[in-house]
């Protein structure tokens, strides 16, 4: 489909319970789906695209500018805005540097090529020591034992527990402050105890985690903001 005089690919999904056509614009990937029943012909579906143009082009332009992690960025770590400034001649890899006017500097040494890399392996590394931590501490408080400790970069979810108690989480809640990634630590770790989300289970995790409430409210007003950061 042209947009703007520039070609956008849409992914078509055949779903066999589809019942109609459906446009979805993704913030995650800042991409187009179409998902169609399979008995909907290629030709038809792309007439649908066509007539709701205007529909997908509204929707992109409102998605928040994505922020690469490239020499001047601003990202966010723990919710505190952090500078990425290059030092290829510089020894190590990834460190902070304290705000002396300003805000914090995320320092990165080697050759330009590699920043993007060595920036979010920091982050993910980061996120697994923070996330290691807070379930080390709900596991403590709730008196359960969990399994493996996974990070993902997931569109839909934060967190997940599975029946054998291994834990997967997304990295990217290291860009959120410090009582978000809390709050998903405790709400995962409450799963070995009812997994579901059913009366018991929020007495659990409110029992342990008072701000959720709070860290909830603010994964729905900046939740999908924290895509726009890096690589997808």
């Amino acid at each position: 489909m042209l947009l703007d005089d520039e070609l956008l690919r849409v992914m078509v999904r055949r779903h066999p319970q589809a019942r109609r056509l459906t446009l979805r614009v993704r913030a995650t990937s800042r991409d187009v789906t179409l998902t169609a029943p399979p008995h909907v012909a290629l030709s038809f579906a792309r007439a649908f695209v066509e007539r709701h143009r205007e529909w997908v082009r509204v929707r992109l332009v409102r998605l928040p500018e994505a922020v690469p992690f490239a020499d001047g960025a601003v990202i966010p770590l723990r919710g505190e805005p952090h500078r990425i400034t290059h030092r290829p001649d510089a020894r190590g890899t990834v460190w902070i540097e304290p705000a002396v006017r300003g805000m914090p500097t995320l320092c990165v040494a080697g050759e330009a090529p590699y920043m993007a890399r060595r920036v979010q392996d920091f982050l993910k590394k980061e996120a697994r020591r923070d996330l290691a931590a807070a379930v080390k501490h709900y596991t403590q408080a709730l008196g359960v034992e969990v399994g493996r400790l996974t990070l993902r970069d997931t569109a839909s979810r934060w967190g997940s527990c599975s029946a054998r108690g291994d834990l997967s989480f997304s990295w990217r809640l290291i860009l959120a402050p410090a009582f978000v990634l809390d709050y998903l630590a405790a709400h995962e770790v409450a799963h070995r105890l009812e997994m579901n989300h059913g009366v018991r289970f929020w007495r659990l995790v409110e029992q342990v985690c008072p701000n959720r409430k709070e860290a909830e409210a603010w994964l729905r007003r900046h939740g999908s903001e924290l895509h726009r950061y890096g690589e997808g």
